[in-house]
């Protein structure tokens, strides 16, 4: 599988999707939209992948939205920009993505559909479209040195691809006006402390930290557990509690009769490693 602006491999279970500009600090492209698309329908597809990792070439994550992209719209109509957005959400359907209805059908809101976690592992510099991204996966770890920032009041823009929606579940409302509003650099420390990141790793060996966190994920723990997982969080927020009670029960029930649950139980007994086969 060719790409031009970012690179794609499988290893020990774990697909790693790396955004290849280091020179641009991986700014955002349409080119590179695409990209990211194929390469997380590819991992979709892929039994042999359990857990998708993004991150980015160099020293940055993503420093958002490239700015002569930023400036050629200036130039355009609402209609040409609409129609551009349409073509690239319509793009490389995901191979059994979770159904959580049209609100996860946008540019980026597609990731909570793709049946397996996905981890931002945030290597750096991280603004604007590259903040938005982090906040659609559904881990993020981030490097001691790495930092954050909406960027969007600072450019004319506003709160952009449902981050009005994602921020604030994450941090809390106060919060998230905050960090919109301001635009400020975030560290990797506070992210941590206001619940914008799950952890904070050394630098030095960051990747390697990542690859560790990912590869318990792929080895240790159940492939159907984590997708039924990931589906019952995200709709959580379009449901009351006592749905969310029938749902769980329902689920679990099924678990019963899965090949994940008896090895599950098989492996537990044995005091062996698990070999879950995700079914």
């Amino acid at each position: 599988m060719a790409f031009e602006q970012i690179t794609y491999g499988v290893d020990a279970h774990i697909a790693t999707v790396t955004l290849n500009r280091p020179d641009k600090l991986n700014a955002w492209t349409p080119v590179m939209e695409r990209e990211v698309r194929r390469a997380m329908a590819a991992a979709a597809a892929d039994a042999a992948v359990r857990v998708i990792v993004l991150t980015g070439s160099g020293r940055g994550f993503c420093a958002g939205a490239d700015m002569s992209v930023l400036s050629g719209l200036a130039g355009t109509t609402a209609a040409e920009r609409a129609e551009a957005a349409r073509r690239i959400a319509a793009a490389a359907p995901i191979p059994g993505a979770l159904e959580l209805g049209d609100d996860f059908s946008g540019r980026l809101a597609y990731f909570p559909t793709i049946p397996k976690p996905v981890i931002a592992a945030i290597n750096g510099p991280t603004a604007g479209l590259g903040f938005v991204l982090t906040l659609f996966a559904d881990l993020r770890l981030a490097a001691a040195d790495a930092f954050l920032t909406t960027a969007f009041s600072r450019r004319g823009l506003i709160a952009e691809h449902g981050i009005d929606w994602m921020l604030p579940r994450l941090v809390g409302l106060g919060a998230a006006f905050d960090l919109l509003l301001s635009a400020r650099r975030v560290g990797a420390e506070e992210a941590l402390a206001m619940g914008l990141v799950n952890a904070v790793y050394a630098a030095d060996g960051f990747r390697d930290q990542v690859r560790a966190y990912a590869g318990e994920l792929a080895t240790a723990v159940s492939p159907r557990s984590m997708r039924v997982m990931k589906r019952q969080l995200y709709l959580s927020g379009a449901r009351g509690l006592g749905e969310a009670v029938r749902s769980g029960d329902q689920e679990m029930l099924a678990s019963f009769d899965s090949e994940d649950f008896r090895e599950g139980v098989a492996h537990f007994r044995d005091g062996r490693a698990p070999a879950f086969t995700g079914r």
